[in-house]
């Protein structure tokens, strides 16, 4: 019968192992998404009917950019803020980093779950200083 000293290193041991196996852990597929970060409403044509903020910033004087337009609709419409690509739209678990690069071009480097298409996210940043994209968050 093992000691208690010894259950307490094979306990561990297991708890290394079971660390070190979790992919988030071992950063091995971390990979580097790029794309807009944008909302739920927009991006998944809930009120577009061209995945994009066109049509609300012609409806609401109030919404002059694309980075009003994502922040009004998480805050009034109940939308949450994405990963907007050409191909795809991605789910982040960092809502509030999201928040201050609404609207902007950017480089999300994380985990990606293929399952539930959610981007644990380490870092976001600006792809490129352009005109209508800036090199810092708000």
């Amino acid at each position: 019968m093992p000691t208690s000293r010894a259950r307490a290193i094979l306990g561990t041991v297991a708890l290394v192992w079971l660390v070190a196996s979790y992919p988030p852990a071992r950063g091995g597929d971390e990979r580097t998404f790029k794309g807009e970060i944008a909302d739920t409403q927009c991006a998944l044509n809930v009120h577009s009917l061209s995945q994009s903020h066109k049509e609300m910033i012609s409806m609401k004087p109030e919404v002059k950019t694309n980075a009003d337009c994502a922040r009004y609709c998480v805050k009034e419409r109940g939308g949450k803020f994405v990963l907007q690509t050409p191909e795809k739209v991605y789910k982040l678990d960092a809502q509030v980093l999201a928040e201050q690069w609404a609207g902007l071009k950017v480089k999300v480097i994380g985990t990606l779950d293929p399952k539930t298409d959610l981007i644990t996210v380490r870092s976001i940043e600006a792809l490129a200083a352009s005109p209508g994209n800036t090199a810092h968050p708000k």
